[in-house]
């Protein structure tokens, strides 16, 4: 029987793993001997522990004269600037280095809220100054309040301009941003009953919530600050309010929410929405859905909606919609570890395909990736490795426009039944999911210019730091591949990857001697020639591309 009861064993190495891939971007040997021994509970507990970020905030090295450099804290409009597209992909790197740099579930759940209050930072979220804001709310409340994150979405200057609620007025009102928070942000439409009538919701409803959000306006110069998070917001012009009564229907219960005719009291109008949607148990049920979704498995059965799903969702509402209690409550059980029965149909360990975001962080927090220090090296870090390496070539590549995702609804991957994360995969993603590898080893965009990105994974150096038998093939692979994946790997397989040190029908100890030869005279050629090939199997096996 599914069991949220918390795993009563300590974690070993294959429970570790596990954890550490689903709970954060960042993968290393040495966090994972840090959690071997550890509770789950204790694990999951270390994992909450808030931590400022590496990097205060993007930086961009053009113009190359004159920088525009920390732009977003200028006084000067955001959409003043040239290179706006440029800028956001400088932001995405700003909020994925602070990712690599912490082991922490703060970045992992920022992550999740994108995915379920989507925006499209390249289609409609504005200035990259306003997408910064928006990546900074997610991490503000990414460890806080579900349903205070829901009130103060409505005011944030990207979401506010993408789904065009800065144009709703009471004259002239755009349903668009009431739509969906409906139906892909909160409650979701369920079954459909009726015309124009959802289980959880009717067309009355995103014509009353639209009147709700009325007069919600974009900030132009953020001069508008939130007294909660410091982060800069909209505002509400009291003119372009629909001030009438506003009654919902019988999905709500027939609530009226009365109309107020000052700033203040349609803030009271709008806190009044959230909370009646939050009150209906479908929104925490669908929250707690896209949770087991994004950190579990992607399918389940009646018995995990039962014992799993619906617990979740008392636990987030008993806990007025804070969401660590669910999800500390979800990583430290007994379901998650794949303990709470023998039925191996259903494994848990191993069964989310890699996102290419998980993938890329994965490979280069394992295998220590030295990529250029943006503390040090801004234009390469933020301009030849990120831009136009990793944000214009690999993801694109790899089938996730990062932070970009095609429509409001978000990835596929996390939605779209009945593939989900199999739709990582297709005969368009291969190529840059698997040239990844190559071009990192080879410090070269191998997937179209063969321009340097400044950086280069040392297979060698890795070998030498983690491995503890780097003499015999046999012991160095099964080390390897009993890091890189969730299950043990046969025998047949590690004959398989030892093809790439040791030529068919050569013994052994001819990787031995090659090794040894190496340590000796510091000739790397050879055994880097191997290891490299080696890497780049094992890597681009299909056991690496799941977590």
């Amino acid at each position: 029987m599914p069991s949220l009861t918390p795993l009563r064993s300590a974690l070993d190495l294959r429970k570790a793993k596990h954890l550490l891939r689903r709970a954060t971007f960042n993968f290393s040997k040495t966090q994972l001997e840090a959690f071997v021994g550890m509770s789950a509970v204790d694990a999951v507990a270390s994992l909450t522990t808030a931590v400022a970020n590496a990097l205060a905030a993007p930086y961009d090295p053009l113009p190359t004269a004159n920088p525009d450099g920390y732009w977003t804290s200028s006084t000067a409009l955001p959409n003043s600037f040239s290179g706006q597209n440029r800028k956001r992909a400088h932001v995405c790197a700003w909020w994925w280095h602070n990712a690599m740099q912490r082991v922490t579930l703060k970045h992992k759940l920022s992550f999740f809220l994108h995915t379920s209050f989507t925006v499209g930072k390249d289609s409609g979220v504005g200035g990259a100054t306003y997408f910064y804001d928006h990546l900074r709310l997610l991490d503000f409340y990414a460890m806080g309040n579900l349903k205070t994150l829901a009130k103060k979405i409505t005011l944030d200057n990207g979401m506010l301009d993408y789904l065009d609620n800065t144009q709703n007025n009471r004259t002239n009102p755009n349903e668009n941003y009431a739509r969906e928070y409906l139906e892909l942000f909160t409650i979701l439409k369920g079954e459909q009953i009726g015309q124009d009538n959802y289980t959880n919701y009717t067309e009355i409803d995103i014509q009353q919530a639209a009147k709700v959000f009325s007069g919600f306006k974009k900030r132009n110069d953020r001069s508008s600050i939130d007294a909660d998070t410091g982060i800069p917001m909209g505002y509400i012009n009291v003119n372009q309010h629909d001030t009438t009564d506003k009654t919902f229907s019988s999905a709500f219960g027939g609530q009226v929410i009365t109309g107020r005719t000052t700033a203040s009291g349609i803030f009271e109008e709008l806190h009044e929405f959230v909370d009646m949607i939050f009150a209906q148990p479908e929104t925490a049920k669908a929250y707690c859905r896209k949770l087991y979704r994004y950190f579990v498995k992607s399918t389940w059965d009646d018995s995990v909606e039962t014992d799993i799903i619906t617990p979740l969702a008392d636990i987030l509402i008993a806990n007025n919609f804070e969401i660590l209690p669910v999800v500390t409550t979800l990583l430290s059980s007994a379901h998650f570890y794949d303990t709470d029965d023998a039925d191996p149909t259903d494994n848990r360990i191993g069964s989310i395909i890699k996102s290419p975001l998980q993938l890329f962080s994965e490979i280069c927090s394992v295998f220590e990736f030295n990529y250029p220090n943006p503390e040090t090296n801004l234009p390469q870090f933020y301009t030849n490795f990120f831009l136009r390496f990793v944000h214009n070539v690999y993801f694109p590549a790899a089938g996730m426009a990062l932070y970009d995702p095609d429509s409001v609804a978000g990835y596929p991957a996390y939605y779209q039944e009945p593939n989900f994360d199999r739709n990582w995969f297709s005969s368009n993603t291969l190529i840059g999911r698997y040239k990844l590898i190559e071009s990192l080893i080879q410090g070269r965009n191998t997937m179209s210019t063969n321009a340097r990105i400044y950086g280069e994974l040392d297979t060698v150096a890795f070998v030498e730091r983690h491995i503890e038998v780097p003499t015999d093939p046999n012991a160095l692979i099964t080390e390897i591949a009993t890091l890189l994946y969730p299950e043990a790997i046969t025998t047949d397989r590690v004959n398989y990857f030892k093809s790439f040190l040791v030529d068919e029908g050569f013994p052994d100890y001819y990787w031995t001697g090659v090794w040894n030869q190496y340590r000796n005279d510091s000739d790397a050629t050879v055994v880097r020639t191997r290891l490299n090939a080696l890497i780049t199997a094992m890597v681009n096996a299909a056991e690496f591309q799941l977590m």
